[in-house]
Formats: C-alpha cells, structure tokens, sequence
C-alpha cells in the first residue's frame, strides 16, 4: 500500500479530514435508533422515501392522537451537522423532534439529505426541496403516505432547521416563494442558532461546494445577497440565537436583513443567556425547556 495514501489533504475539524486515496474520516459519529413508538410521549415514527430517483429518505414523527379526524401542522426538518454529519434517523434528532410533537401537537418530517464532501453541495440543498415537492404531492390526499394523507393540515406548514439546517430551511423557504409550490401554505419559519458566511472565506463550505465562493457573495451563505429574499414563502419567522455561540452574530445579521428586505412578515428575536450553539439537542435544563416552550408558541399561536 501506498504510504502516501495516509497524507491528510483537508482537515476541517471538529467535522472531517480528507486522505490523499479520498477516504473521508468523520471526527464525530451519530448513533442512529429505529423508527417505532416512543413509550413516554406515545409518538409513532416511521421512515420514507421522498425520492425514488436518489433514495433520498424521511422520518415521520405523529402525536398519539386523541381525535383521529383532527387535522395537525406539519413541521419540516432540516438537522444540523455542518452539512456533512448529522441524520433524521439520529437519537439526537429522535429526542429534539419527539419533545416538540409531544407538546405542540403536530406531525414532524425530518428530510435526510445526502451529506457533503461524498455529495458535494448544491446536492443537499436540492434533496431538501425534493422533500418539500414530496410533501406537497399530498395536498390533494392522494399522496404515497398515509398519515400525511388523513391528518396533516396543509394549510399550517411550519419549517424547522438548527445551524446547517437553519440555512437550508431558509433556501428553501425562499424558494418556495420565488418559484411557488402548490398545495402548502407555509405559516412559519424557524430560524434556530443559524449558519450562515462571513466576510472572510468559509474554506470547508468552499470545499463542500465547489460552484461556491466560500464568502458572503454567495447567497447561500449571505441572504443579503439573494434578489428573492424578499419572497421568503411564510407569514413569520422566529431567529434563535445563544449567548455563547460563535454564530451569534450571524443569526443577529440574519434577524436584521430579513427585517429591510421588504419582506411582508413578522420576524422575532430570541437569545439564550449562557448556553453554547444547539445547546437544546444535547443538554437538559431549564434553558432547554424555555427553549422549547417558546417553538411551540410560536406554532400554536396565530
């Protein structure tokens, strides 16, 4: 063998380092969990392909229902992970989109786009809007999948992403705007610990996404830049950020663009005191819960 073939070529850490033979080594591993009941809260999961063409799959969450005819929003997921990492089929995701059907009552989609270096973005971004298009084809009640069939209400569509996921729910609210998609009223969208570009080059987002400048001229990393921003496809948006987490700024950024763009809806601010990036997915505590209470306000008030 090739002693050559050890020879790190990129090194993004705490996410991957690249070999010279293109073996990718990620630095953290998710422990994934099977789809089925949760017996503290009564949520049913199951698992789904929304892309026959790439395999692209889905995890469906539903609240135990006490009124079977009783239609219910749909959140749609898009996790974190830096856009290489991170999975629908996760305990991280499992724990996070549980709590949140338990209490606010609605179905969660969580879209398993393919991760980049191995598929290299846009590709993430294009899975994420597949899904969407996949949701959208059961407005009529006569989609692929059951429970979205019979109980989701297409007229309260709210998105959820955390850092990676937060940028991605964005790109696809904005398109949903720009080019339309029929069949979903989006009502919300949040915008939680987001990650967006800086002024200086992004090397790992530019070696994730070669079409890409790695800096705030992209308008994937830079919403400023987006001629669509005002489009954003939804009446309200709630930006999350924390204390100690070095995108905080960027969220405040975000929070600030959105609000002069000329966009029509309402967008809010709330910061966490004392707490680190996605702090809510891997700790318990009163901040979590606080956390966690305000998205369900967020969904349930009008």
């Amino acid at each position: 063998m090739d002693s050559s073939a050890n020879e790190i070529t990129h090194d993004f850490p705490p996410f991957f380092k690249v070999y010279k033979d293109g073996r990718i080594h990620r630095y953290m591993s998710m422990v994934h969990v099977p789809a089925g009941p949760d017996p503290e809260t009564g949520v049913q999961s199951k698992d789904v392909v929304v892309s026959i063409e790439t395999g692209v799959k889905a995890r469906i969450f539903i609240p135990k229902l006490h009124n079977p005819d009783r239609k219910l929003p749909l959140v749609v997921h898009y996790h974190g992970g830096g856009f290489c990492i991170g999975s629908p089929f996760d305990v991280v995701t499992k724990n996070f989109l549980t709590s949140l059907v338990s209490q606010a009552n609605v179905i969660a989609i969580s879209i398993d786009y393919r991760l980049a270096p191995e598929h290299p973005l846009p590709i993430g971004y294009d899975d994420s809007w597949v899904g969407l298009q996949w949701i959208a084809s059961h407005s009529n009640g006569l989609g692929p999948e059951p429970w979205l069939n019979k109980h989701m209400d297409f007229g309260r569509v709210f998105f959820v992403g955390e850092s990676a996921g937060a940028n991605i729910a964005h790109y696809v609210a904005v398109q949903a705007g720009a080019i339309g998609l029929a069949g979903l009223d989006i009502t919300g969208v949040l915008i939680v610990h987001p990650f967006f570009g800086g002024k200086e080059e992004d090397k790992m987002y530019k070696y994730m996404c070669p079409t890409s400048s790695g800096c705030d001229g992209d308008p994937k990393l830079n919403p400023a830049m987006d001629p669509n921003l005002s489009k954003l496809a939804c009446d309200k948006v709630l930006v999350c950020v924390a204390e100690k987490d070095w995108l905080r700024i960027r969220g405040e950024n975000y929070y600030r663009i959105l609000g002069n763009s000329g966009w029509g809806g309402k967008v809010e601010f709330y910061e966490t005191k004392g707490e680190e990036h996605c702090f809510h997915l891997f700790t318990t505590s009163s901040e979590r819960d606080v956390l966690i209470k305000k998205f369900v306000d967020f969904m349930i008030q009008d």
